[in-house]
């Protein structure tokens, strides 16, 4: 049966300063760098034999990939890489920073943005020169198919036609894939193969930098999955995460 790795990009320059990124493309900090080759050296000793990758569009998520892949000396695999694995899009959140949003609008207002399933953060105006329509990247896409703003539902909406057309078709292969792409990306995913509901999937954090490994089986439902490295440290990082937008100095 074929395996699946999940990776969530290492720690990005605007993660490091607690910065709303969504589709600004953030680079990789130098911690980033080492938890994208850590994932790498944590894959190759585990034994997993990656045959296929898919990516997001995303500097962070092309890079972490990248890392890991040069580790475990398979820089030559086959890569795709698409805008259906993109990371949500925060709207007018973006660039903000977590914490002072928090201190703003109230801890539970920016908790339901940040993990609520259905409830959108506020828009970005089109005319914002933030706006991802401007990016070349995303010049042929329609334009009602740029966001200005997502919730995790409609994340799953636009990333599971990629996964129906691109990455099952590889799994059905056999072939072992490795996605690398973003918390709400990947969350949206995991929501899909394990039937998480709704009033469950805020609480999934997804640590950065931790390959997350799935043994399928025949109808590509999962059989088995386990994230490597020490459990306590993984167990720290997804705390981080969760802690993101706190106002706690202390934290």
């Amino acid at each position: 049966m074929p395996i699946m790795v999940l990776l969530r990009h290492g720690q990005s320059d605007w993660n490091a300063k607690n910065l709303f990124t969504g589709w600004y493309d953030s680079d990789l900090s130098p911690q980033g760098e080492d938890e994208a080759k850590e994932a790498g050296r944590l894959l190759r000793e585990e034994g997993v034999r990656l045959d296929v990758v898919h990516t997001s569009v995303q500097t962070r998520a092309i890079r972490t990939a990248n890392l890991a892949l040069e580790v475990m000396e398979r820089s030559w695999l086959p890569v795709r890489r698409h805008w259906r694995l993109n990371e949500r899009h925060y709207g007018a959140l973006q660039e903000l920073d977590k914490a002072a949003t928090a201190e703003k609008y109230g801890e539970d207002q920016v908790q339901i943005w940040r993990r609520s399933y259905d409830v959108r953060p506020p828009a970005m105006e089109p005319d914002d020169e933030r706006n991802a329509g401007r990016d070349e990247r995303y010049r042929d896409l329609p334009p009602e198919l740029v966001p200005h703003t997502e919730c995790l539902k409609d994340v799953v909406v636009r990333m599971l036609p990629y996964w129906y057309d691109h990455v099952v078709p590889d799994l059905r292969r056999g072939c072992n894939v490795l996605v690398s792409a973003h918390g709400n990306s990947l969350r949206a995913l995991v929501k899909h193969l394990k039937g998480i509901s709704d009033d469950d999937i805020p609480g999934l954090e997804i640590p950065t930098g931790v390959p997350w490994v799935f043994e399928l089986d025949e109808d590509l439902a999962p059989s088995d999955d386990r994230l490597l490295g020490d459990p306590e440290e993984v167990r720290q990082k997804a705390e981080a995460v969760k802690h993101q937008a706190s106002t706690d100095e202390e934290r």
